[in-house]
């Protein structure tokens, strides 16, 4: 096993919940150096959450390391969990306002942003209406929500590759017989109120998701996911935006990747698996294309999950080189 790049654990040095509309305070928090390089950390999810591993990505001399929980997960307010959960002012659109206020709340004029898996349908959305706020993207995992990313994940081939968790995703459904769109079905039973519906719903969404991320299996990461709160706030966001297509316009490519031509000029690394199946490297090579100040880095020996050795590896090495 290679040594773990990542730096020492750190602390927040500020933090707080910022007001951003609609009934909802998304909780913030900033470690590092408070007169460091900006940067913005995006989990995944939609409905992950921040971690304090996330924290040690950058280096803490040299950055100003702001995170934030998005809308209704982790310790953002209401939290997605709660019964009679309202998600309708829980978009991607909403998510990029927040960012905005994040960062003029926080007094930051441009930052580096940085964001994997769904984080980088986050990052590429805000950077694209926000180009001259961006100093440089970190992207792992690449994510777009067009429909054929989702129906590989949701609605088959990945599951011929891990059969025995596909099965227990579809159980809630009536099992392996299920004909139609997962995604569709799973938003009834995960607004369903009665805790025997969601409950189980919720746990066999965030488990197929915890067992596929890996390239070989993670059963702490499995056991975090299946913890009941967690598992149904994860899903229920991350189902409401699938079931919305991200509110992206589904022409051509799809938006996030028609409008690539507005990262002209910003600098960035895309770290992807070669073996992710959440994620397929399809979509990162598209990018890439698109995106020629990009510097594509596949990693052949990992899947999607950041914290596959190899990942983790080039995902520091990526911050090592924008730190200034």
């Amino acid at each position: 096993m290679p040594p773990d790049p990542r730096y020492p654990p750190v602390e927040p040095y500020a933090e707080g919940d910022l007001d951003v509309g609609d009934g909802h305070t998304v909780h913030w928090e900033e470690c590092g150096h408070p007169d460091g390089k900006p940067v913005v950390f995006l989990h995944g999810g939609p409905g992950g959450g921040c971690t304090p591993g996330h924290r040690r990505l950058f280096d803490p001399d040299r950055y100003r390391i702001v995170l934030l929980d998005q809308r209704m997960c982790g310790r953002s307010r209401p939290h997605a969990s709660e019964p009679g959960a309202d998600l309708s002012a829980n978009t991607t659109w909403h998510l990029v306002a927040d960012l905005e206020r994040l960062r003029e709340h926080r007094g930051i004029d441009r930052w580096q942003v940085f964001g994997g898996s769904w984080g980088s349908a986050l990052a590429l959305a805000y950077a694209e209406q926000h180009p001259e706020r961006v100093t440089e993207l970190v992207l792992r995992g690449i994510f777009t929500l067009r429909r054929v990313e989702l129906d590989w994940y949701y609605n088959g081939p990945a599951g011929m590759l891990q059969p025995e968790w596909r099965e227990r995703f579809l159980a809630p459904l009536g099992g392996p017989g299920f004909p139609g769109d997962a995604i569709a079905a799973y938003h009834e039973l995960l607004a369903d109120p009665d805790p025997a519906v969601h409950g189980p719903a919720g746990v066999a969404w965030t488990t197929w998701e915890a067992a596929t991320l890996t390239l070989e299996r993670d059963q702490e990461l499995i056991d975090a996911f299946a913890d009941p709160t967690y598992a149904l706030a994860f899903a229920r966001i991350e189902n409401h935006f699938f079931v919305h297509g991200g509110w992206f316009r589904p022409d051509g490519p799809g938006q996030l990747l028609a409008d690539v031509d507005r990262l002209a000029g910003i600098p960035g690394v895309i770290v992807q698996g070669r073996y992710d199946l959440a994620t397929p490297a399809a979509t990162a090579w598209e990018l890439h294309r698109r995106w020629p100040d990009a510097d594509l880095r596949i990693v052949e020996t990992a899947g999607h999950a950041y914290t596959e050795p190899g990942i983790l590896a080039e995902l520091v090495a990526a911050t090592d080189r924008f730190a200034g």
